[in-house]
């Protein structure tokens, strides 16, 4: 292929029009899976690996989507680089280290199933009966093991509380929510402790919108829905080294004596980093038993936060000095005693309210564009550049603060006579104002 052309096609899925030229033209003009370059992946000591588009070279596949069919279960669609496999096979799963037998592999036709054999090189499929794979796992010969390309998913960054109509629903609608996050490894379940009520986190109201939709149509789930809730999170800007200590006597509360001790040192892990936990002890001041209680505890605190409730990200904590009793030393104490020391050092730390924003671009004709802009300012919009268009119109970037976009869409509409678009996706966590970050510890106090 030269590339000096590129092909159109016009026509309406909704109305089947047209859609016949598209297939033919991906037949005709698009390479086919022989032609494509090979794939690199990483064998298991992390060394570059290279899979061609061969049946005769080992089995490698890619899991990019599991879906829920009602008659036969879980679908995992799979693309085939290399290889050939069958029905009944057993592959491994190398990012979940399990081998995985395919019961039936089905080629997909709408929402027609066709039973195959097997499946080659270039080839796509779903596969059932696996009980591992997720989207985005690798399979793979078990005695030629490769790792693909890796899918990083964003956090979600918009939540909202869902509740079933009836009680007759409760069960049926926990069934919805885990089957349709097993699908999209974008969307999260949780249960929040102290108010009982399910809570679900996307990447957008309209993410949200289509989950609620699907629980409607395809698993007869009605629930009421509450208003969208921004995932905001918590984050320490300073260094701080701090003392837990957790002592309970036995004639306080009738069960065993309870000693934990330990000293933290707390800082900022690198941005999108994590949790890091650093055992420094050496002098057995803090016994080796001990040390995953500390980690655990310090992790079961960070999701509740310290400044509004909000999960705490990017922490470093340094397990440095510490003591023990031989006998009233126990894992819960030196949990809660790390508990304690996170709490108090995160305080002392310098702490902040994170919140997610977003990569916004407008594309807006050049008569609304001081209206489009003054409009992202008063959002707190970060304008970062602006771009020419085809026919006239403007194409602005910014990045704003998913808390001011809500209701975005309506406004857009009203303010440019419906004739500006936009488009919307997560950038990252950044530090809120602390006139907007204290109005929100405010509220959650």
């Amino acid at each position: 292929l030269n590339n000096e052309i590129v092909v159109a096609t016009c026509g309406s899925a909704f109305k089947n029009k047209g859609v016949q030229a598209v297939l033919d033209a991906v037949i005709d003009f698009l390479p086919s899976p022989t032609e494509v370059k090979a794939i690199t992946g990483e064998d298991e000591n992390g060394n570059p690996v290279e899979r061609h588009s061969d049946d005769k070279e080992p089995f490698a596949a890619l899991a990019f989507k599991i879906a829920t069919d009602p008659f036969v279960g879980t679908l995992t669609f799979m693309r085939v680089y290399s290889g050939v496999v069958n029905s009944g096979d057993t592959v491994f799963n190398t990012i979940k280290e399990k081998r995985e037998r395919l019961g039936r592999i089905v080629q997909m036709h709408a929402n027609k199933r066709e039973e195959i054999k097997e499946v080659r090189a270039g080839d796509i499929a779903a596969a059932i009966g696996l009980k591992f794979a997720t989207t985005g796992d690798t399979l793979c010969d078990q005695n030629h093991k490769v790792i693909l390309e890796r899918m990083d998913f964003p956090e979600p960054v918009i939540q909202i509380v869902v509740e079933p109509r009836s009680t007759a629903d409760q069960d049926k609608m926990a069934i919805a929510l885990a089957k349709l996050a097993v699908e999209d490894p974008s969307f999260r379940v949780e249960n929040d402790e102290e108010s009982g009520q399910t809570l679900i986190s996307g990447m957008g109201e309209l993410h949200l919108d289509i989950i609620v939709d699907r629980m409607k149509r395809e698993f007869s789930v009605d629930c009421n829905v509450g208003n969208p809730q921004v995932a905001y999170r918590e984050a320490i800007r300073g260094t701080t080294e701090v003392e837990g200590k957790f002592i309970r006597q036995a004639g306080e509360t009738g069960g065993r004596n309870q000693y934990g001790h330990v000293w933290l040192r707390l800082e900022p892990s690198e941005p999108g980093e994590g949790f890091v936990f650093v055992d420094e002890i050496a002098d057995g001041s803090v016994p080796k038993e001990f040390i995953g209680a500390v980690a655990t505890g310090i992790e079961e605190q960070m999701k509740s936060g310290v400044l509004a409730g909000y999960p705490m990200v990017d922490v470093k904590a340094t397990l440095f000095d510490g003591s023990y009793h031989d006998v009233d030393s126990t894992e819960i104490a030196f949990k809660i005693a790390a508990s304690m020391a996170l709490r108090q050092g995160a305080l002392q730390a310098d702490p902040v309210l994170l919140e997610p924003m977003m990569k916004v671009e407008v594309t807006t004709p050049e008569d609304w564009m001081g209206d489009v802009v003054g409009d992202l300012n008063r959002r707190r919009g970060m304008i970062e550049g602006m771009d020419e268009g085809l026919a006239g119109v403007k194409i602005i970037r910014a990045k704003v603060p998913l808390s001011a976009m809500f209701g975005y869409a309506t406004s857009l509409r009203s303010a440019t006579q419906g004739r500006a678009s936009y488009s919307m996706e997560f950038s990252e966590y950044a530090e809120m104002p602390k006139n907007a970050s204290d109005k929100i510890i405010a509220e959650r106090s």
